[in-house]
């Protein structure tokens, strides 16, 4: 097998990569046509103008129910002169949308009709002509422009269709995509009897997701069967695909510079490769080729990567195809609530989480890595950081582009602090009783919590922080970090904190003591984090050298990355909440039971969200759900701390 291995040697800027894509690919903004249905063509963009064959009303018809007469028949009748008409000779009984009778041109409102008996009326006001009448054509008009070509049809447009005579429409077909996922890793979820995978597999997901993008963007796709990292069994897929009805082709993985990465090979070997390699992160590896005149691309295969790559190539090349604008979401100006370095030279995709704290949107950036999908299923938008800077400062108006609405964004509750488990339960609970109202949380400790409420970027914080004077949580902290500024305390939890450790004890760990072993690896939690102090306190209490512990230095961000680290066996121990361990049923040794509380700034503690927060925090069935995880108490849940 050749072990070649791909270098960028020609990585394109984004915007020069773009140009060189529309330049190929301009003509292709003529696809074939197709006749349908009206009812089955919203979403679908015409291919020619429409006019109405019908007009519409195409009767003179009545817009109330009343009487209908010929006007100049009531001028002069008023209230002291009220005129008197004959049923079925001057007038006539109408109901709304019934055609008007023959020589009449008004329709008086039945209210304004005095009845004097079955075969007479009284008006005391004149009608004018055409006076609640539907005139022919006050709609539409046979021979008017209903549609120009290249709109794209709403549910509202079928109406204005079907009332204009029109019953099929010249559409454009949707651009037939062949998706090709590739990589000898792959398992397909339907293949899954149990949840078991072996060391090296990875569920196959990335078709999946850029499929449902291509059918949002007006597109259809077809999923080809996954293949192994094998030139040939690729090259056979898109080769059978670019001489087919596909107009275009997306190869998923091995886009990029690995030894078993076919993707630039299959296109050099078939047509040309325009672009290997863009300046932009995630979707740095992205391959734009051209094979029979169609386009190809090589997807990078971590999943952010793979949705930025089609966002900005994929896309934009459909929407050309239907003749349609580039798709282009909503913006914000936003403020980081931190110092956000950035590569220079790279033009980078930011996921953030964003909350309207005060009178300003804040930004919270959320974990970079490329191959996790939850920055981008938790991000709330993304702010695009130029080629040209090494990152954003604190409090610097930015740019973010916008992925839920802003309404929502406005209306969302910002928590910065340490992690807990119990702050996805309150989120669910919040949202099950409000469903405009959101919980958003970003984990950076304890005392990055506090901090931020000293910023002013936050609603509340999530804090643990042991006094190792007089053994209290948070209190000394407060005063000592945020002298001035207004807060409350209040419970969420007592929790249990100790040694998470492998299933069986393996090692024969009892107590933190055994941490400084020098066959014992360990995982610890970020600095100004509470579970960091107690540690330290601890490690104080037993007079243990912090640089003898193996893995000191190792940190994670959350008690679930803790355990997932003992699970996965790459280290021995960590310190954590009991409701992780359990979570991944792991072994745990107690150490403690602390408080967990949420410091509130008092201008937002009456606020009408941070109130329903607290309701919610009292229920039974939050408490209860909470109790559920194990390693908890709710005894103290919802208390004031004074």
């Amino acid at each position: 097998m050749d072990k070649r291995r791909h270098i960028y040697l020609k990585m394109k800027t984004l915007k020069e990569a773009r140009d060189i894509l529309f330049e190929n690919f301009q003509f292709l903004n003529g696809l074939a046509n197709e006749t349908i249905p009206v009812p089955d063509a919203v979403y679908r963009v015409l291919a020619e103008p429409v006019t109405a064959r019908l007009s519409s009303p195409h009767f003179h018809s009545s817009a109330m129910d009343g009487i209908a007469v010929k006007a100049e028949s009531t001028f002069g009748a008023s209230e002291t002169r009220p005129k008197k008409l004959e049923i079925g000779k001057d007038a006539f009984y109408i109901n709304t949308g019934h055609v008007m009778p023959k020589n009449s041109d008004a329709v008086i409102m039945i209210e304004h009709v005095n009845v004097l008996d079955p075969g007479r009326v009284e008006i005391e006001a004149p009608a004018f002509p055409w006076q609640n009448v539907r005139k022919v054509g006050e709609d539409i008009v046979a021979t008017e422009l209903l549609f120009p070509q290249n709109h794209t049809l709403t549910p509202y447009c079928i109406g204005a269709l079907l009332s204009g005579g029109i019953f099929h429409v010249l559409v454009k077909k949707k651009p037939k995509i062949l998706i090709i996922p590739t990589g000898s890793e792959l398992v397909d979820w339907r293949d899954l009897d149990t949840l078991y995978l072996k060391p090296g597999q990875v569920i196959e997901t990335n078709s999946f997701v850029l499929g449902k993008l291509v059918e949002s963007c007006g597109g259809m796709f077809v999923r080809n069967k996954m293949l192994a990292d094998d030139s040939a069994s690729i090259k056979q897929a898109v080769e059978a695909a670019v001489n087919s009805d596909f107009n275009m082709v997306l190869m998923v993985g091995g886009s990029s510079a690995g030894s078993e990465d076919y993707s630039k090979d299959v296109i050099v070997d078939l047509g040309q490769v325009l672009v290997h390699g863009v300046t932009i992160m995630p979707g740095k590896p992205v391959i734009i080729g051209k094979i029979n005149e169609k386009p190809v691309f090589g997807i990078p295969g971590y999943p952010v990567s793979a949705i930025i790559a089609y966002e900005q190539f994929v896309s934009p090349l459909i929407s050309l195809m239907l003749g349609q604008p580039e798709k282009d979401r909503p913006k914000a100006q936003v403020e980081p609530t931190r110092k956000i370095a950035s590569k220079l030279g790279t033009e980078e995709f930011l996921r953030v989480k964003l909350g309207a704290v005060g009178d300003k949107i804040v930004a919270t950036p959320l974990s970079r890595g490329a191959g996790c999908i939850t920055t981008i299923t938790e991000a709330d938008g993304i702010i695009r950081v130029p080629n040209h800077i090494e990152g954003l400062q604190p409090h610097e108006l930015v740019s973010a582009e916008l992925l839920r609405p802003l309404s929502l964004i406005k209306n969302t509750i910002v928590v910065v602090g340490s992690h807990d488990n119990t702050l996805d339960i309150l989120a669910d609970q919040v949202r099950a009783g409000h469903s405009d109202l959101t919980l958003s949380s970003s984990h950076v400790g304890s005392m990055g919590g506090l901090m931020a409420i000293k910023r002013g970027v936050c609603h509340l914080a999530g804090s643990h922080l042991l006094d190792a004077e007089d053994g209290s949580y948070n209190i000394s902290y407060i005063k000592k970090y945020l002298p001035g500024v207004g807060v409350k305390v209040v419970n969420l939890v007592l929790r249990d904190q100790g040694l998470i450790i492998y299933p069986g004890n393996p090692k024969g760990i009892n107590s933190i003591e055994d941490l400084n072993r020098d066959d014992i690896t360990f995982i610890n939690r970020q600095g100004g984090s509470g579970t960091r102090i107690l540690l330290d306190y601890k490690l104080n209490q037993l007079g243990i050298d912090p640089d003898t512990i193996n893995g000191y230095q190792s940190e994670e961000f959350t008690h679930m990355a803790v355990a997932v680290a003992v699970l996965s066996g790459t280290v021995d121990a960590g310190l954590g909440i009991f409701a992780a361990a359990r979570a991944l049923n792991l072994d745990f040794i107690p150490v403690v039971t602390e408080q967990y509380d949420l410091i509130i700034p008092e201008i937002y503690f009456a606020t009408k969200n941070v109130k329903i927060l607290l309701e919610t925090i009292n229920t039974s069935v939050f408490k209860k759900r909470v109790q559920d995880l194990g390693g908890y108490s709710t005894e103290k849940t919802g208390s004031i701390i004074t």
